[in-house]
């Protein structure tokens, strides 16, 4: 069985890539496992602030990849795989598939204007040889009629 993984955010390339992972998985009798990031927060000498912080962003994260499953959900996907880590993005997600060797794409969503985001540029740039599974970058661009045609 196939294993998308997606990064979910709250950009619209996001979720063009959950939404063409989706449709892929659906036709290829595969699965999703969604990845909320939660960078981390620089030092803060007041340990409690920094605990709050953190705690707020990992809750906006938790939420987010919350409302994406049930999204799928509703639109009638399997349930697919949550999870919400903390720390450095690319180091990550690298950890991530290590963990996972049954993700067989990494989905990622590119901007509809300006440059690629962090990910995207290391993953299909420096970072691409050292992947284990193949990267898919979905532009942002795709309306939901090319979604499925491309899916």
């Amino acid at each position: 069985m196939r294993v998308y993984l997606v990064i979910v955010d709250e950009t619209e390339e996001a979720l063009v890539a959950l939404q063409f992972a989706a449709r892929r998985a659906a036709k290829t009798g595969g699965s999703l496992h969604l990845l909320a990031l939660v960078p981390s927060q620089p030092f803060n000498a007041f340990a409690g602030v920094q605990a709050t912080i953190e705690e707020e962003a990992r809750a906006r994260a938790e939420t987010l990849v919350t409302a994406a499953a049930g999204n799928l959900l509703s639109q009638g996907a399997k349930m697919p795989v949550i999870a919400v880590r903390m720390g450095e993005d690319v180091k990550v997600v690298r950890q991530y598939l290590k963990e996972h060797p049954e993700v067989s794409a990494l989905v990622l969503g590119a901007a509809k204007e300006g440059g690629p985001g962090p990910l995207v540029a290391h993953f299909t740039g420096a970072g691409i040889g050292q992947m284990s599974c193949p990267v898919f970058v979905i532009p942002g661009t795709l309306d939901p009629a090319a979604i499925e045609r491309l899916s």
